[in-house]
């Protein structure tokens, strides 16, 4: 810690730059601390400063951690001080949280990444990387080339779906990133998918955080999962790592352990070969004894010899079966990974297909809802149409109410007046036939010149009859002047019969008067039931058309329970592939609990290969303590066979002494 002080205020003197007291006063604190770690966060570094740090970081030093987070940074102040580490081999955390670095550190940022083989951790929070595209892409294919960082933390830089594409083309081919931090940035939907696909291809992340960046949650739910994937992927192999190792370095020891013994019964062995050599020449006897105990510990050695090689090739056979074991699984991890791969496959095009089906539903729903819109249009018009027809029937009806009232007032009219004529010349016959009797020969005398008279009023009232078939109201004038002028005549010839005559003759012309009022009527009676007709026809025509109305309801009703049928069907679809995806995930669960149950008998496996190891060790004590019984039996025979040779050698100098020989001898001597 102390060199690093000198040497930074040494470049300080060089460079002629004046040391920051900030700095000075941080390295102070990190040399009382006796610590790894060089914490500048918080002190604004100039240009000048950073290209002391950079020089002094470029050799090896004793930090570990350099943490410039809120440093205040400059352009060239970061590309200087980040050129510094690029072949230092000591720092392995770098943090430069809140520095805003742009574009020129993205480039300087994937330099170091592609160049620096130490580096395990990198903050980069709250800068500004994603803003421009082509120096983030230059960070990523540095990150895609390092193979050394296992932590990144990209939080609050601004990364848009551009940057997540290049983000995900560098963690495809990156294999050592196990945490990444995106929180808070910008990704959005394009981003996330890109992200996912990526993922599927790289198993080395296993925590991975994506909150605050407008990604779906069924996206961020497959993130996790994969994520999830990885860290059940990566722990099972650590699992099967850590016994391999573990299996192993026991089938070592085993091996070793035998090997000893093995070693040491030859020695023994040998040993016992040498001492029966010593001691083959003593007697014959002890040799054959010692043939016979030599060959049963040949026959023991032998059999133990065969146990050792039943118990190699047991192991052989248990390391055999955890080999195939761990290919077995092996084989099950890969087919349930391709199961998983196929069924994310077939969920994103199902998800696709409905996507589609849903799409043309909609379109289809848009164009009935614009035929129901046409066809309600036509129906306003033809409603509008038949309101004004109504009311022209409305109206004609109201104008034949009126003329039938009005010529029903004329009858009545007409009517009156006929009785009154009728009264009036009842009256006037009876006066006719009172007077009649007093004014005979005055009508006599008059006869002639009325019958003239009568004669021209009977042309003129046919005229008159022929004018009252013309109009109604000059046949009303006429019969009102007829009558005056009758009464005038009456008043003149009260006691003609003739006059009377005219009189009915009157009566005949006004009954054909009425005669045509009543065809005429009879006319507009027949003028009405036309005009009924074409109202029944044009109700008719309005029934039609409201048919035909309930007719394009009753489609429209029809579509839409086809299409509500339709969505019904596409949700039992969804259902049933909801249902084969919980098939799915009940037959994975059953190659879990497959798995787990081949664990266990992988355990068990061991466990009866550990106490048939202890059997057989327990075989080996047992033998080499028949092996020590048996030497200190050969060791208590030999003890024997000296302690008789001995004896017997006494015995002989005993008989040699006490033979004649000796006696002769002794006088010689």
């Amino acid at each position: 810690m102390e060199d690093f002080r000198r040497t930074y205020l040494r470049l300080c003197k060089e460079g002629g730059v004046e040391p920051q007291e900030s700095v000075l006063a941080q390295l102070q604190e990190s040399r009382d601390a006796l610590g790894s770690r060089l914490d500048l966060s918080g002190q604004s570094l100039s240009a000048d400063t950073c290209s002391v740090l950079a020089r002094t970081l470029q050799k090896d030093t004793v930090f570990t951690e350099v943490l410039l987070s809120d440093c205040m940074l400059s352009e060239e102040g970061a590309k200087v001080l980040l050129s510094g580490l690029f072949g230092n081999t000591t720092v392995k955390v770098l943090d430069l949280k809140g520095n805003n670095l742009r574009s020129t550190g993205a480039e300087v940022l994937g330099k170091l990444l592609a160049r620096n083989k130490t580096l395990r951790r990198l903050v980069l929070e709250w800068n500004a990387l994603g803003v421009w595209d082509e120096a983030f892409s230059l960070f990523c294919e540095g990150l895609a080339s390092n193979g050394v960082l296992t932590q990144l933390d990209l939080r609050n830089n601004q990364i848009n779906h551009h940057g997540a594409a290049e983000l995900a083309l560098a963690l495809k081919r990156n294999t050592a990133v196990q945490a990444l931090d995106l929180r808070w940035n910008n990704i959005g939907l394009w981003g996330g998918r890109t992200l996912l696909e990526a993922l599927q291809q790289n198993k080395s992340i296993l925590q991975l955080e994506m909150a605050g960046n407008n990604i779906p949650s069924d996206t961020l739910k497959a993130l996790e999962q994969t994520t999830g994937h990885n860290s059940d992927r990566q722990s099972t192999l650590r699992d099967s790592r850590s016994r391999t190792q573990i299996l192993s370095k026991e089938i070592q020891t085993l091996k070793e352990e035998k090997g000893r013994q093995f070693l040491s019964l030859m020695e023994t062995i040998d040993r016992q070969r040498e001492e029966m050599g010593r001691s083959n020449g003593s007697t014959c006897s002890q040799i054959g004894q010692l043939q016979e105990a030599l060959n049963e510990r040949k026959s023991a050695v032998n059999s133990l010899t065969a146990k050792l090689q039943m118990t190699e090739a047991a192991l052989a056979l248990s390391e055999q079966k955890n080999h195939n074991i761990g290919e077995l699984l092996i084989r099950v991890k890969a087919e349930k990974e391709e199961q998983r791969e196929r069924q994310s496959r077939e969920r994103r095009k199902e998800q696709e297909d409905g996507a589609l089906r849903e799409g043309k539903l909609l379109r289809e729903i848009q164009n009935l809802t614009e035929t129901n819109g046409q066809l309600m249009n036509k129906m306003e018009e033809m409603e509008r149409r038949c309101k004004s027809q109504q009311q022209q029937i409305f109206e004609l009806k109201q104008e034949l109410t009126n003329s039938t009232a009005e010529l029903k007032l004329q009858l009545a009219q007409a009517e009156d007046r006929l009785e009154i004529e009728k009264r009036r010349s009842k009256q006037a016959l009876q006066d006719m036939d009172s007077l009649r009797q007093k004014e005979v020969e005055q009508v006599n005398r008059h006869l002639e010149g009325s019958e003239r008279a009568l004669q021209e009023r009977i042309f003129k009232l046919e005229g008159q009859r022929i004018q009252l078939e013309e109009e109604l109201s000059k046949a009303k004038a006429a019969c009102v002047t007829e009558r005056a002028q009758a009464e005038e005549e009456l008043g003149r010839v009260r006691a003609q019969q003739e006059h009377v005559s005219s009189v009915e003759e009157k009566l005949r012309s006004v009954r054909s008067l009425q005669q045509e009022v009543q065809l005429q009527c009879s006319q507009q009676k027949q003028s009405i039931s036309e005009l009924q007709a074409k109202n029944s026809q044009q109700s008719m025509e309005m029934n039609g058309l409201r048919r035909r109305t309930e007719e394009l309801q009753q489609e429209l009703s029809g579509k839409d329970q086809e299409k509500m049928s339709e969505v019904s069907r596409v949700r039992v679809e969804l259902q049933e592939q909801i249902g084969h995806l919980q098939a799915e995930r009940t037959a994975q669960g059953g190659l879990k609990e497959k798995i787990s149950a081949l664990e266990r008998e992988i355990k068990a496996l061991s466990s009866n290969h550990r106490e048939a190891l202890l059997d057989k060790e327990s075989e080996m004590s047992s033998m080499l303590e028949k092996l020590r019984l048996k030497e200190t039996e050969i060791q208590r025979m030999r003890e024997d066979e000296a302690q008789r040779a001995s004896y017997l050698q006494s015995a002989i100098l005993t008989y040699v002494q006490g033979s004649p020989l000796g006696h002769y001898s002794s006088p010689k001597k």
